[in-house]
């Protein structure tokens, strides 16, 4: 860290000191101005790479079919994956998912229903509510420019530029949960002597759980109770709590979930809660399921990386947080991050978006602390700043390194966003104690954002191999007969059912012999470990077969290289 920089380089108009300090200052001027601010930081850092990456398996292909069969059979009320039902999440996101789908078929888009970006629109709208969500929420703790400074930490976040892309239920349930809380806040901070007027905020509150509920089921219950419970317990009162209307308010709760939960349990009995609360969601709490397990300490450890740039500034404002805990505004927003938290370091299974809901209320802890002026200034704890230009370097070393391997490319268009970036935390580190926390912060979220260009928009692209499923359903698109229909034997990945239909047969390598069998335009994907399984089975039963292609790939999901070939029946001479 620099203790005495010369004030002549504080002071020279560079861009992009001057330009992000302007743009910055325009924001937080006013809420109109701040909310087009955020709307376009969020845009530019989640629509690269938007609409280029194909389908990622598992969980995001596995939402994205579920809602094409949807659209396809016309029944909104199932869920299914081909002919298994899927009832771990309730059906927000497939409606919202098929909504965006039918529109687009409406306005003559082509080949919509596998158009996977389609998919991921309501993840856009929900990471981008996530942000405003953020600012709103901010208000009712910090002034505008503090509030502003937590949304921009929640839209340069590496965690949420993710799930932003992801045709998932996550960047949407942190839009729920953070308008809960907004909600929740201003009526817990409302002065004790009068009760909160207007069905403004119990509007808010219970719709939001509604929605909430719809898309992840109790996650979102879990989150707010438990904020309010700590609340309670601190407070030796609950009564601020009758402001939010409970009764009038569970009403309108139920009005908005019970129709779909009667449907589905007309139509599937207790099926649906017995895979979504017991081998989902419980099971989840024993055992780490799909390998997903990891021990306590998990999220701690990974909110370095996951709440990047946010994370290495956080460590100096932990001091401030603790030390004023017993202010209401700071016990609020501790009791919406630590209750929670735990819990999800006590349950087995990890996976990092788990606690997405959770790092607005660090955001806002983070910004209060900069308002404030109370962030430490112990040595130590600002040694960690260098990571902000550390780490576009790293990645981007990583990164184009890995395209060089794997695709054999040396991705050159990702580089001027990687100068960029590193140059972006460079000043931020370089010029911390000159120019302060608030504005070193915000060339720090530009370096994430800038990162995340060359990574989404250039070298997620390049890697083709990793996304053999693409390479896969061209050769069907390719096809010169009509309906082409595909069995494939071994590699069973659902971004292939997605991408090649739902007809889609996965089988071993005697089913791909019989399914090429039975005629018509019908395709065979066997995988090399198989092959020798599938000629003797086509020996058996007489089938004279020629191969079209081959496909050399990475599978992700399984951590391993694959090599596919491809497999058509002979046509007669």
């Amino acid at each position: 860290m620099s203790t005495g920089t010369d004030s002549s380089v504080a002071s020279r108009p560079l861009w992009p000191v001057s330009g992000l300090t302007a743009l910055f200052d325009f924001a937080a001027s006013t809420h109109r101005r701040a909310v087009a601010v955020l709307v376009l930081v969020s845009l530019v850092a989640f629509l690269p790479g938007f609409f280029q990456m194909p389908p990622v398996d598992r969980d995001e292909a596995r939402f994205a079919q579920a809602t094409k069969q949807m659209v396809e059979t016309g029944d909104y009320v199932d869920i299914r994956f081909q002919d298994t039902v899927r009832y771990k999440k309730p059906v927000g996101i497939y409606w919202l998912q098929a909504a965006v789908v039918n529109v687009a078929e409406a306005l003559g888009v082509r080949g919509a229903r596998t158009t996977i970006w389609l998919y991921r629109v309501p993840s856009l709208v929900g990471a981008v509510g996530g942000v405003l969500a953020t600012y709103w929420c901010a208000l009712a703790f910090v002034g505008g420019r503090a509030a502003c400074l937590a949304a921009l930490m929640m839209a340069g976040s590496v965690l949420l530029g993710a799930e932003a892309r992801l045709a998932k239920t996550d960047a949407m349930l942190l839009l729920t949960v953070v308008a809960a809380m907004g909600a929740l806040a201003r009526v817990y901070l409302a002065p004790r002597d009068r009760v909160v007027s207007g069905w403004a905020l119990p509007a808010v509150f219970w719709t939001a759980l509604g929605a909430g509920i719809l898309l992840k089921g109790p996650l979102i219950l879990m989150i707010v109770g438990l904020a309010a419970a700590a609340l309670a317990i601190m407070d030796r009162s609950a009564r601020w709590l009758l402001s939010l209307r409970p009764l009038s308010g569970t009403a309108l709760l139920l009005v908005l979930v019970l129709p779909w939960f009667i449907a589905i349990f007309a139509r599937a009995g207790t099926a649906f809660l017995a895979d979504s609360v017991g081998h989902d969601m419980l099971a989840k709490v024993a055992s780490g399921q799909e390998s997903h397990w990891a021990p306590p300490g998990f999220y701690f450890v990974l909110f370095f990386a996951t709440f990047f740039p946010g994370s290495i500034i956080a460590g100096l404002a932990a001091p401030a947080a603790w030390a004023k805990r017993s202010e209401p505004a700071i016990r609020f927003l501790l009791a919406w991050l630590v209750p929670s938290w735990v819990v999800f370091e006590v349950v087995a299974t990890k996976l990092p978006h788990y606690v997405l809901p959770l790092y607005p209320a660090v955001a806002i802890l983070v910004a209060a602390a900069i308002e404030a002026k109370a962030l430490s200034r112990q040595r130590w704890l600002k040694l960690g700043l260098i990571w902000w230009p550390l780490v576009p370097a790293i990645l981007g070393a990583v990164a184009v390194s890995a395209t060089v391997v794997i695709a054999h490319d040396l991705a050159l268009p990702a580089w001027p966003f990687l100068v960029a970036a590193v140059l972006c935390g460079l000043l931020a580190w370089r010029l911390y104690n000159d120019d302060g926390a608030e504005r070193a912060l915000t060339r720090a979220v530009a370096a994430a954002v800038l990162t995340g260009m060359a990574f989404y928009a250039v070298i997620v692209p390049a890697l083709g191999p990793l996304f053999p499923s693409a390479a896969l359903a061209a050769v069907v698109r390719g096809a010169d007969c009509e309906h082409p229909v595909v069995a494939s034997a071994g590699y069973q990945e659902p971004s292939l059912v997605f991408l090649a239909g739902t007809a889609t047969r996965l089988t071993d390598a005697a089913g791909a012999a019989d399914f090429l069998k039975e005629g018509g335009c019908r395709y065979a994907f066997v995988e090399t470990d198989l092959e020798p399984d599938f000629a003797q089975r086509a020996e058996a039963i007489g089938l004279r077969y020629e191969r079209v292609g081959r496909v050399q790939g990475f599978n992700i999901s399984r951590g391993q290289p694959l090599s596919i070939a491809v497999f058509q029946a002979a046509r007669a001479p």
